[in-house]
C-alpha cells in the first residue's frame, strides 16, 4: 500500500468539520505549518506557573492525569518531539489515558536517534512504547518509514517536512567575490562531531584550493557551548588553518540566521548521527546547496540535486560533494538563479505545505471517524 502524501480534495462537509487536537509540542514552527488546515485547532502548550512560556519542555500535557483532566476539550493526541525527559512506562500510561478518553493517537517519527542525546538507549526504548501503542504513525522520509516498518512492523505514512523560512522573510545576503562553505556548530549537542567535521572541511577546502577554487569556510559556535573540549579542539583547528574563519556569536535570532546562511555557496551538515534536519529544510527554502554526511535520511529530503552526501570522514567526498553542488548555477549567493530559485521554492512551499496541512487534517478526520486502520493498538 502506498502510504506517500498525495494532495486531496475535500469535500465541502470535510471542510467544515472542526477537529480539536492537543500536539506534543503545540508551539513548535513544525506543528504550526502541520497543522495549519482550517478545520484543525490545536490546544496551546500548558505553561506551569512562573516558567517561561516560551519553554515547552517538557511537555505538561504527556501526562496521563492531565489528559483525564482535559478529556473534554480536544478529541486527538498526537505526539512528535520532547519525550525523552520521562522515564520507562510513561508513555505507554499517557497513550492508554488517551485511550481510555476516547483519543486516538498519532505519532509522527522524526527522529531514530536523539540528537540532543549521546546514548539514546531511553529514548529507543520510548520509541519501542510509541509504536506498540500509536493508532497511526507518520514520518518524513521513504527510508524512514522502511526502517519502521523493519524495526516495529508498522506501516508509517509519508508526509514531508513543511517549509521553515517564514513567508515574510526578507533576505539581502552580502557577498563576497570567492565561494563560501559553512558549518554551524552551534551549542556542540552531542548528535554534532563539532571536531570531526571541521577538521574534514578544512582538509576538503585544501584540496579545492589546490584545484583552482577561490574559496573558504566559515565555523559557527556559540559562545555557550556543551562541550568545552571539543569546542577548545574546533578554535585549535581553525587556527592552524588558512583556509577557515571562525565566528563565536550568541545564538542568533531568525533574521541573523537567515542572512548567515543566505550569502553561503554551501552548507555542511556536522551531524554524527541524525535521521532529518530542519536545518537542511531552512538551507533549502534559502536556495543554499548542501552537504550532508551519509547518516540518517538526509539526501532523501530532497532528491533535486541541492543536497549531495559524503562520508563524514572523508575530505575527498566533500570536497568532490561540494564542487558537484556548484555545478548549478543557482549555487552562487545574490545571483539573479539563486534569487529566481528561492521565488520558485516559496511557491512550491506554499502548495506543498496547504497540502502537508491537508493530509493531516485527512488523517485525523479518518482516525476519528473509524475509517483509519487502527493497526498499531494494543487492545
Amino acid at each position: 500500500m502506498d502510504t506517500t502524501m498525495r494532495i486531496g480534495t475535500r469535500t465541502d462537509a470535510e471542510s467544515a468539520a472542526s477537529i480539536t487536537i492537543v500536539s506534543i509540542p503545540a508551539g513548535h514552527p513544525y506543528v504550526q505549518r502541520a497543522t495549519a488546515d482550517p478545520r484543525v485547532t490545536v490546544l496551546a502548550d500548558p505553561v506551569a506557573p512562573g516558567t517561561d512560556p516560551a519553554v515547552w519542555w517538557p511537555p505538561a500535557a504527556l501526562d496521563p492525569a492531565w489528559i483525564g483532566a482535559y478529556a473534554d476539550e480536544a478529541s486527538l493526541l498526537h505526539i512528535h518531539f520532547g519525550t525523552e525527559s520521562f522515564p520507562p512506562g510513561h508513555l505507554t500510561a499517557c497513550l492508554d489515558a488517551a485511550h481510555a478518553v476516547g483519543w486516538p493517537v498519532v505519532f509522527t517519527l522524526h527522529d531514530l536517534e536523539h540528537p540532543q542525546l549521546g546514548d539514546s538507549s531511553a529514548y529507543l526504548a520510548q520509541l519501542d512504547e510509541l509504536m506498540v501503542g500509536a493508532d497511526a504513525v507518520t514520518t518524513l522520509t521513504v527510508g524512514a518509514a522502511r526502517t519502521v516498518r523493519e524495526r516495529w512492523g508498522r506501516r508509517a505514512t509519508v508526509i514531508p517536512h513543511p517549509s521553515v523560512l517564514p513567508r515574510s522573510a526578507a533576505i539581502e545576503p552580502a557577498v563576497g567575490s570567492g565561494r563560501v562553505v559553512g558549518v554551524h556548530l552551534k551549542d556542540l549537542r552531542p548528535g554534532v562531531d563539532g571536531p570531526g567535521t571541521v577538521r574534514v572541511l578544512g582538509a576538503a577546502l585544501r584540496a579545492l584550493r589546490d584545484a583552482g577554487h577561490d574559496v573558504r569556510g566559515e565555523v559557527r559556535l556559540h559562545h555557550r557551548v556543551r562541550d568545552a573540549d571539543a569546542a577548545a579542539e574546533v578554535r585549535e583547528l581553525c587556527a592552524a588553518s588558512d583556509a577557515l574563519d571562525l565566528v563565536e556569536h550568541e545564538r542568533l535570532e531568525d533574521d541573523e540566521l537567515f542572512a548567515a546562511l543566505a550569502r553561503l555557496d554551501g552548507c555542511v551538515l556536522p551531524y554524527r548521527h541524525g535521521t532529518h534536519s530542519g536545518w537542511l529544510e531552512l538551507c533549502w527554502d534559502l536556495g543554499v546547496p548542501v552537504a550532508a554526511p551519509r547518516v540518517g535520511f538526509f539526501a532523501e529530503q530532497h532528491d533535486d540535486g541541492t543536497v549531495a552526501s559524503f562520508s563524514r570522514t572523508d575530505p575527498a567526498e566533500l570536497a568532490t560533494a561540494l564542487g558537484t553542488l556548484w555545478s548549478a548555477p543557482a549555487s552562487r549567493p545574490a545571483s539573479p538563479a539563486r534569487d529566481a530559485l528561492v521565488e520558485q521554492r516559496r511557491r512550491v512551499r506554499s502548495v506543498m505545505d496547504a497540502a502537508i496541512a491537508e493530509h493531516h487534517a485527512e488523517l485525523y478526520r479518518r482516525l476519528l471517524d473509524g475509517t483509519h486502520p487502527l493497526e498499531g493498538r494494543t487492545a
